[in-house]
């Protein structure tokens, strides 16, 4: 049952019709964001067959967008704090916009790399915006949690909503079509956005330490870059010392946090136990569950050959199994402990994994299905309940911070998942020797077997039938082994992130009419 204290309870303003349609507009934002994450999954064949990435190339450009987002968060909630989390709103939902048409005509791999990062950029201006204002719309506790409830279900349907739209889009037209859906969304939240939410600014909220920026985008592009050479192989070297340095920018940042009187992170936020673990088990389980669905996407197409817009549909079940549970969790949370209601969440997902880790090659696709709805199941409410859990920590002035703080570990887990789980996949797949089944081919189609399962299918295009269909076979059993490799490992980590719930989210939690605040 719900845990109750001695604390009165504070009166608070109820939210109107002017709010809750406020909270629809940010909705358009939060599901476009968070669906660029995953919306080229489905169009990476389209894309690999007219710019020809290489294989690293390939994991930039799926994943290089999450981690500027992620690096540029919590700079731009403490620009929030101080310019105006509106105005911060609606300057960059012109630039998203703008740079999404950038994006889409993109002439080469490295244009389309760079657009993606600076896409990015103005995402990260959208994020932080998004959830302080619905901190500061939304005061009462019950309210704010049904708010914050849509808006995960916003964030997580989009994740999961990504591949469908993108796949229906490539149905019709080509790769870059998927980034322009973000132009007219964008558009009318610059419109709406003066008429409908208010505009907060914290009188105390300090100036942007530009050093301190430069170092937490340092330190995480340093440490993606070193796992991507790790995993290559051949640049074991340079991959570590990539990692070394990023981890050292990492803890030089981390020190200046804590000396700097207008200190870009709160690290005083860190102090509350329920306040990190949360963020440490969002950020884990984000990261294996991002890491899982790109396996997944591309198994429907370069193993069950399906098209983008079959493959869409079939991830539509777990969309909406997704945002049902987000939806529902708050009342959810309200009834039990939170620590149960996180630990059940996890443990479903972790059974999810593990239907996904049993798949093969020939009958998969029932049991891909079912194990994404189950995975997605678990995702809603610990979403929901955990970034209520996280916003309600902070006081009204640090809404913007707390909230970049939230959204920071949300894209950096799955931006970091995609990037380690992408680099084991792609270690496991080379382990398999996709092309030890088909002697004698030239070294360049070797190369690209070993590359990646997309190239595989590009180079036995240029074989003779009975030859491309050995080295086919080959490369899918190798990618689905490399897919069980994956799965297995986030089983794993959802059990252990389960435990960790139990052992450490324990009384005092926060509860209804206590502000959220442990």
């Amino acid at each position: 049952m719900t845990l109750k204290t001695s604390r009165p309870t504070p009166a608070f303003p109820a939210a109107g019709p002017r709010e809750w349609v406020g909270l629809m507009v940010l909705a358009l934002p939060t599901l476009l964001l968070s669906m660029d994450v995953t919306v080229l999954y489905l169009a990476l064949p389209h894309l690999a067959a007219d710019l020809r990435p290489s294989g690293a190339q390939l994991l930039w450009i799926t994943d290089v967008y999450g981690f500027m987002i992620a690096g540029c968060l919590v700079a731009m909630g403490t620009l929030g704090d101080r310019l105006g989390r509106r105005r911060l709103l609606t300057a960059g939902a012109v630039a998203f916009g703008a740079l999404s048409v950038v994006a889409a005509y993109a002439p080469g791999a490295e244009a389309l790399i760079v657009a993606r990062g600076l896409l990015g950029v103005a995402g990260a201006t959208l994020m932080p915006s998004t959830l302080a204002l619905i901190s500061d719309m939304f005061r009462s506790p019950g309210q704010r949690a049904t708010a914050i409830g849509i808006w995960a279900a916003c964030l997580s349907g989009g994740v999961a909503l990504g591949p469908v739209v993108g796949g229906a889009l490539l149905e019709w037209f080509w790769w870059g079509s998927v980034f322009l859906i973000a132009v007219p969304v964008m558009a009318l939240l610059a419109v709406a956005a003066p008429l409908l939410l208010p505009e907060h600014r914290a009188l105390t909220a300090g100036r942007v330490d530009r050093t301190s920026v430069v170092l937490s985008i340092a330190a995480m592009l340093a440490i993606v870059y070193g796992i991507k050479g790790i995993s290559h192989g051949d640049g074991l070297p340079q991959g570590l010392l990539a990692v070394g340095l990023g981890a050292a920018a990492g803890a030089v940042f981390w020190r200046r946090q804590r000396r700097l009187a207008d200190a870009l992170l709160d690290v005083s936020l860190f102090r509350r136990k329920a306040f990190s673990v949360t963020l440490v088990i969002l950020f884990g389980t984000l990261a294996v569950t991002a890491g899982t669905y790109l396996f997944a996407t591309r198994y429907l197409q370069q193993v069950e050959g399906l098209s983008p817009l079959a493959a869409g549909l079939w991830l539509v079940p777990s969309a909406v199994a997704m945002i049902v549970t987000s939806t529902a969790a708050p009342a959810l949370a309200r009834r039990l402990p939170v620590r149960h209601v996180i630990a059940a969440s996890l443990a479903v997902s972790a059974a999810g994994f593990l239907m996904l880790a049993l798949l093969g090659t020939t009958s998969g696709l029932p049991l891909l299905v079912a194990g994404l709805v189950v995975v997605y199941l678990g995702q809603g409410p610990l979403l929901a309940v955990g970034t209520d859990l996280l916003v309600g920590s902070a006081p009204p002035e640090r809404a913007g911070s707390a909230s970049a703080v939230s959204e920071t570990g949300t894209e950096l887990g799955l931006a970091f998942g995609v990037a380690v789980l992408g680099s084991v996949g792609t270690v496991a797949y080379r382990a398999a020797d996709p092309a030890a089944g088909t002697p004698g081919l030239a070294p360049t189609v070797t190369e690209a077997v070993h590359d990646s399962v997309e190239t595989a299918v590009g180079a036995a295009a240029q074989l003779a039938p009975p030859v491309a269909a050995r080295l086919l076979d080959g490369a899918r059993e190798a990618f689905v082994g490399s897919f069980t490799v994956v799965a297995g490992i986030a089983a794993v980590v959802a059990l252990a992130l389960a435990v960790l719930s139990l052992a450490a989210l324990r009384p005092p939690l926060p509860v209804e009419g206590d502000g959220g605040r442990p």
